[in-house]
């Protein structure tokens, strides 16, 4: 469920809600120009100041939200506007883009595996200055080593463009991590299927309610991001070059072609649910119908043995030598006649085919 870290009711402008057990922030640098590329881990945020004064892009990473002061001093260093700062860490915000007079703000989801069919969400907020990058992340960890990897081997045009396409590459490496998460689920949910239509059980169903949550999760990651990127592409902005909202475009194409995936596998999950209440009402029918069968044939040998269990003087059979045996064998004569008929009819197994006529 939806779960926000907020301040409370009538707080002032820039209040931030640290959770307690969020981990230790942790800041490296990455600047670089098409020439070099320096990467620094910083220990005193005071470092930063100095980091500024050097040519090329900065990029300036912080994972973790653990210390409020460094958190707090990271956003005096870099003039942030005090409502960026607090929806950089008062999370979850709802992906959006939102232009400040000497940054902009752009906040998206970032999608990982977390073992077992599930996966986490957390936040990413990208702040884009003149000649800097920050980004801030909830946890350790993230799907962004192809950037540095691209920017330390200088592949593409990473190091000859500026920040804001350093932006763009963060923000398309964050998009693209959703499809081997969707692709996942799409053999899952194919499992699933073959498994429902051949032997359903409770287990299978658990599986499809888990399914169904977690994409739906995806769902709400994704959708507002489309509208996030469309805003960084329809508005103008000092901060986002024309020749980079070319590529956005294509971001946008990757939001709209996973949204239509996961509402696809939503639609398949829904209708798993079906095959599955189908699969078990046929398998129910199935039993009804043999025990159906198997009373029907016991009915007239009920009645044949009540008639001659009735002990009256006047029935002559019960005097015969051969009324037992010859009861007996009508018996299973009409056993076996009605085990014919119910196959004949189709209602026990399957009839058999019937031979093809030959064509002259």
């Amino acid at each position: 469920m939806f779960r926000k870290r907020h301040p409370k009711v009538g707080s002032r402008p820039g209040t931030l809600v640290i959770n307690s057990q969020s981990p230790k922030p942790v800041v490296r640098v990455i600047r670089y120009t098409p020439a070099e590329v320096t990467e620094d881990e910083v220990t005193d945020v005071e470092q930063l100041r100095g980091f500024r004064e050097g040519n090329g892009v900065m990029w300036i990473d912080v994972q973790g939200f653990g210390d409020e002061q460094m958190i707090r001093a990271i956003g005096e260093i870099f003039g942030l506007h005090q409502l960026a700062l607090e929806d950089v860490i008062n999370v979850p915000q709802r992906p959006k883009t939102e232009a400040f007079e000497d940054h902009l703000l752009w906040i998206t989801r970032m999608a990982m595996p977390a073992g077992e069919g599930a996966i986490q969400t957390e936040q990413v907020s990208l702040i884009l200055g003149r000649n800097y990058l920050l980004t801030f992340q909830e946890r350790h960890g993230d799907v962004l080593d192809p950037v540095r990897a691209r920017i330390r081997q200088g592949k593409g045009p990473i190091r000859k463009s500026g920040p804001d396409y350093l932006a763009y590459a963060i923000i398309d490496a964050v998009i693209d991590g959703y499809y081997p998460i969707l692709e996942s689920f799409g053999e899952h949910l194919e499992e699933l299927e073959d498994g429902i239509v051949a032997a359903p059980h409770s287990g299978l169903l658990q599986d499809v309610h888990h399914v169904k949550r977690e994409l739906l999760a995806i769902r709400r990651a994704i959708w507002p991001q489309r509208e996030s990127v469309n805003s960084l592409i329809r508005d103008e902005s000092k901060f986002v070059g024309d020749s980079i909202r070319t590529y956005l475009r294509d971001v946008y194409d990757h939001c709209v072609q996973i949204i239509d995936v996961v509402e696809t596998y939503r639609e398949l999950a829904g209708g798993l649910m079906d095959v599955y209440l189908s699969s078990i009402a046929n398998r129910q029918n199935e039993v009804m119908k043999v025990l159906t069968i198997m009373a029907s044939i016991f009915i007239p040998l009920t009645f044949m043995a009540g008639v001659y269990g009735m002990n009256f003087d006047n029935m002559p059979e019960l005097h015969s030598k051969w009324a037992y045996p010859m009861l007996l064998a009508l018996m299973v004569v009409v056993a076996v006649g009605m085990v014919i008929y119910f196959w004949r009819k189709g209602w026990l197994g399957s009839p058999p085919s019937e031979p093809e006529s030959d064509q002259s």
